[in-house]
């Protein structure tokens, strides 16, 4: 049996400019990958889902867990069997659905997210956002060496 790939996924918005930011680490058959990216005039569920459909692009068959801070975990949590909520897009969950469909996933949600690699996420979320704000709508993979240095991945 292999291990699964272990996801790390987390976003930013910044509710005054409604730029945000996603990224994501994953660890998956030994090889470490991650990326950034964010957008102008968007929403904090709109930057997790973003996040998990590049997330989840070319990754190989298998079993999936989702490591996400808890705030993060309860808007994804319709992804995992958990109602919508009244105030959400179902048109928005599509993508991630689909790209979920037929895969053995597990949401984690993640209480301290401090020095692991749910928080290596969130301040790659927080600076994608800050990106965005100025040079607009971007993705951008995490350098090799700066994934090397999170501790747990």
């Amino acid at each position: 049996m292999t291990a699964p790939h272990r996801l790390w996924l987390a976003a930013h918005h910044h509710k005054a400019f409604l730029n945000g930011g996603w990224a994501w680490v994953r660890a998956s058959g030994g090889e470490v990958a991650g990326a950034a990216g964010g957008q102008r005039r968007t929403s904090q569920a709109a930057m997790l889902l973003a996040g998990l459909a590049d997330a989840l692009k070319g990754l190989p068959a298998g079993e999936l867990v989702l490591h996400a801070a808890a705030e993060d975990a309860a808007r994804l949590a319709p992804l995992f069997g958990a109602e919508l909520p009244d105030d959400a897009d179902p048109a928005a969950y599509a993508p991630a659905l689909a790209a979920l469909q037929g895969r053995a996933a597990r949401l984690v949600s993640v209480a301290q997210p401090k020095a692991t690699p749910a928080g290596f996420a969130q301040a790659w979320a927080e600076f994608a956002a800050d990106k965005a704000k100025s040079a607009g709508g971007f993705r951008s993979a995490i350098p090799k060496p700066n994934l090397a240095k999170v501790p747990g991945l």
